[in-house]
């Protein structure tokens, strides 16, 4: 895989398959050491707070999921580069 990416997983079971670690090998794909249970480590999970934290703080909360995506979406186009 010609890629600057690094798969960085949180060691959960799944990622830890042998079909998983097998196709990471083979494909060349680095791997980051993570630790089990550790989401603050992860940058996603602080714009995933983000988000949620935005979307319920409007003054008119999503009442169906297509609104929910759309101020998902709204909320993602505001967040700071």
């Amino acid at each position: 895989m010609d890629t600057d990416a690094i798969f960085m997983d949180d060691n959960d079971r799944p990622h830890r398959a042998r079909l998983v670690r097998s196709y990471l090998e083979s494909e060349t794909i680095p791997q980051m050491a993570w630790p089990a249970r550790s989401p603050d480590l992860n940058p996603i999970e602080h714009v995933w707070d983000m988000l949620g934290r935005r979307t319920a703080g409007r003054s008119v909360p999503p009442g169906t999921l297509h609104e929910l995506q759309q101020a998902l979406l709204q909320e993602w186009a505001l967040l700071p580069q």
